[in-house]
């Protein structure tokens, strides 16, 4: 979706024609040009002006997000934001910088008066502007806070937290791309310094985002029309050794997960760099050191190892995962609830590195004999690396509990859970920019990640080894491969090279370079084999590396498996590449989506019930079939009313090319009497 800089369609396609006056009258500097047809003058007209929408969200209670007030599209002069701009005359679209962002929405919110005149919001791009100056997380104090498996609801993780996000606005909002902010700026700059009466700079906001069919205001009425799709993806499970399912011995399970994906206030700008992205790329690093391990077969208890999408969304990767346990389905198979021993989450840890030591907090819900065998193995996994650079520290006891993570549906599921929470803080939140936009890689330290991978690594050896094949020379020959956390960053969380990086072009065909770790919608029903058309992205480029990493490589594992592995152990490592290899490995894609819906011929809401603990409260989001409504683009453009009447008549009556060469003499001799 773009923003394009043009001059006003009023009446026809020949009215456009005609105002190519304004192109040469309202750029100074502009060396004379003429056209020679249609497309010619649309290139001179729109100028691309990319950016990000914030798109309309529904859940069991209503709406949250933007969209235009109908189903037409919005057209409004640009100003610029001040602080008295809330006495506007008019309504227009305001161009607001981003330190200003959170006060001008919780502005709006309040004062209802004001938010009747704003026709859309451009959202300027942090040039300039500092990390360290401001901070905007726009969820709440205790994101999440329902999901909770204790009582104090209140308590205030996230401090830069303010809840605008889940509020609803009647006009669109477009977060700018730097380039696009440097265009929009000189675009008022000039109209300011001219001062021109018969000039307006004027955005038309041509996507409507509306999500659903008119009267469907929440999940239950749009998926019965089916004109909405629930939030959701697939997760990535993956064991090391492979598990052989056939074998009567069934280790205990020690459980490693953390989530890969994240929110924003714009779906299509979210990095989640510390909101929980740098946790996944520590568990990936983590995972690549144990995989040099050689004796993982002798381990008395077996590694698996989790990534969950839909987090950020009512936890939906943990709760369906939980869910397809009780099931005993086929995205599962060789798990067991009753086999997980030990459960390790790994957070945030992007900022826990600071004057040349990094510092990470174990986070505990009930202290039980079995977390204190995980903080054992983290405090262990510390000192067997250089001492004094690496400190593992318990959460203070004077929090509620557990912070927001997918640790929390495991509590509420099971009281009793052994588990235990890594992250870079103690009783609030280091990230500023929680579940945002500019929560990218500037807003992290990789040193921080690789010093929580390699605790990460040797704590899970520990775990895994304990009672049965541990060895201390093994614990301190795995370490951490600092220039693969910077690969995975680089393709993970930056635009360039992004998923052109050659590490994921080894194993994916990406829909877009830029990475994009919004968690998406469930395209048709739910599956443990999914067509990959219907998984996300950073779904199968974690996919491909769990399975090439924890796999056993067969004598003829060299030959293409384009056309499938012949047994059902196997699995094809970067098969959509056509360079595809087969592996025995036990990794699989397990649906995430939320544990009240229901796949018949089409999406449906079910009662909630007692083995659902966390049904009551689950939002069950969900976003518009677009597919099913169209979707447009967003413009900004220039109207110029000087000329218009006089050329009216002609451009009624005149065909197109007339029109043209009309334009053109005319444009001559205007030029002339300048």
């Amino acid at each position: 979706m773009a923003l394009k800089l043009h001059y006003h369609r009023l009446l026809s396609l020949v009215l456009l024609i005609l105002l190519l006056f304004s192109v040469h009258r309202s750029s100074a500097g502009v060396e004379e040009s003429f056209l020679e047809s249609v497309p010619d003058l649309q290139n001179k007209m729109y100028m691309v002006v990319d950016g990000y929408p914030c798109v309309r969200l529904l859940n069991i209670s209503g709406e949250i997000g933007c969209a235009n007030p109908g189903r037409v599209k919005v057209v409004a002069p640009i100003v610029r934001f001040t602080n008295d701009m809330f006495k506007l005359v008019s309504p227009s679209a305001v161009l607001v910088p981003p330190d200003k962002m959170e006060d001008f929405f919780n502005k709006l919110h309040s004062d209802k008066e004001s938010a009747r005149k704003i026709a859309g919001v451009l959202i300027k791009s942090n040039i300039g502007y500092s990390n360290e100056i401001f901070g905007f997380s726009p969820v709440g104090k205790f994101p999440q806070a329902e999901f909770a498996p204790y009582r104090n609801t209140k308590y205030n993780w996230n401090p830069a937290g303010s809840g605008v996000m889940w509020n609803r606005y009647d006009f669109p909002v477009f977060l700018l791309s730097q380039n696009s902010t440097l265009k929009l700026e000189e675009i008022v700059e000039s109209a300011e310094v001219h001062n021109d009466k018969f000039h307006v700079d004027v955005a038309e906001f041509d996507v409507v985002m509306q999500t659903t069919k008119v009267g469907n205001h929440n999940s239950e009425t749009c998926l019965k029309d089916q004109s909405c799709l629930p939030l959701g993806g697939y997760s990535v499970w993956s064991s090391l050794p492979p598990i052989n399912v056939s074998s009567q011995m069934e280790k205990p399970i020690i459980l490693a997960m953390a989530s890969q994906d994240s929110a924003s206030f714009f779906r299509d700008r979210t990095f989640g760099a510390d909101s929980h992205l740098s946790g996944m790329i520590a568990l990936l690093a983590a995972i690549d050191a144990l995989s040099h391990v050689d004796n993982v077969n002798e381990f008395g208890k077996q590694l698996v190892f989790i990534f969950f999408t839909g987090e950020a969304w009512g936890y939906l990767g943990s709760r369906r995962f939980l869910h397809e346990l009780d099931l005993g389905s086929e995205s599962v198979v060789g798990l067991k609830s009753s086999l997980i021993e030990k459960v390790l989450d790994v957070g945030s840890v992007g900022k826990g590195f600071s004057e040349g030591k990094a510092t990470f907090f174990s986070h505990v819900e009930e202290e039980s004999s079995g977390s204190k065998e995980i903080l054992s193995a983290l405090e262990k996994a510390a000192a067997s690396l250089k001492p004094d650079e690496i400190v593992i520290q318990n959460a203070s006891s004077s929090n509620p509990g557990i912070p927001p993570s997918s640790l929390m549906p495991f509590f509420r599921k099971n009281p009793s859970t052994a588990g235990v929470v890594l992250e870079e803080f103690d009783s609030v939140f280091s990230n500023k920019f929680y579940y945002s936009h500019p929560d990218d890689s500037s807003n992290i330290n990789t040193t921080s990640i690789v010093s929580a991978a390699a605790v990460v690594a040797r704590a899970l050896y520990i775990l895994a080894s304990s009672g049965s094949g541990f060895s201390s020379s093994i614990l301190s020959s795995i370490n951490i491969n600092a220039s693969l956390v910077e690969e995975l960053v680089a393709c993970l969380l930056t635009c360039e090279p992004g998923f052109s990086c050659k590490l994921a072009r080894n194993f994916i065909i990406s829909n877009g370079a830029c990475p994009n770790h919004y968690v998406g919608v469930m395209l048709g029903s739910p599956v443990a084999v999914p067509s990959l058309e219907n998984v996300g992205d950073t779904s199968r480029f974690i996919w491909n590396f769990l399975a090439e990493r924890n796999s056993i490589r067969k004598a003829s594992s060299n030959s293409s498996c384009s056309q499938g592995c012949t047994s059902p152990t196997e699995v094809c490592v970067g098969a959509e590449t056509g360079k595809g290899v087969c592996v025995i490995s036990t990794t699989r894609y397990v649906p995430a989506y939320s544990t009240r819906l229901k796949f018949e011929n089409g999406w449906r809401l079910v009662a909630t019930n007692a083995e659902d603990p966390l049904g009551e409260v689950d939002p069950v989001w969900t976003e518009s079939f677009w597919n099913s409504i169209g979707l447009r683009a967003y413009k900004v453009q220039s109207q110029t009313y000087d000329q218009l009447i006089l050329w009216v008549g002609i451009a009624l009556t005149i065909s197109s090319y007339v029109a043209i060469l009309a334009a053109k003499a005319a444009l001559r001799k205007s030029l002339k009497r300048d």
